[in-house]
């Protein structure tokens, strides 16, 4: 089964028409779960509102959500042993870390130091 945790960055992208976006639509699509923190939709919607544009409800369809039962105050520390990164970076790398085993899950993003962090947790990216 494959899996991608996915970010803001990459649903940002493809609701924009972005360069790559066609290509990223596709490997999302290959995916048999595509799974997110719930920030992904406000900082979704909040981009939509920005922008002004009323934004497109159905890129979050094929998004399943991880809602913790718990602080990730053990992920969270392991992220930023790597390296300091934003806090909604933080957060999204932390939530990732909640599903286990990185080494199985996919981490999309189009954010280069998210991404390095991602691959020094052991994501595959």
């Amino acid at each position: 089964m494959a899996v991608a945790y996915v970010d803001t960055s990459c649903l940002v992208a493809i609701a924009f028409g972005e360069r790559g976006a066609t290509a990223l639509a596709r490997r999302l699509a290959r995916f048999d779960d595509v799974l997110s923190s719930t920030l992904l939709e406000a900082e979704l919607r909040a981009t939509f509102r920005r922008e002004g544009i009323p934004g497109d409800p159905s890129l979050l369809r094929a998004v399943s959500w991880i809602v913790p039962d718990r602080p990730l105050s053990p992920e969270i520390s392991r992220v930023l042993q790597v390296r300091y990164i934003r806090g909604p970076d933080c957060f999204h790398l932390a939530t990732a870390l909640y599903l286990g085993d990185p080494g199985s899950v996919s981490f999309l993003t189009l954010d280069e130091r998210q991404q390095a962090v991602a691959a020094d947790l052991g994501f595959k990216t």
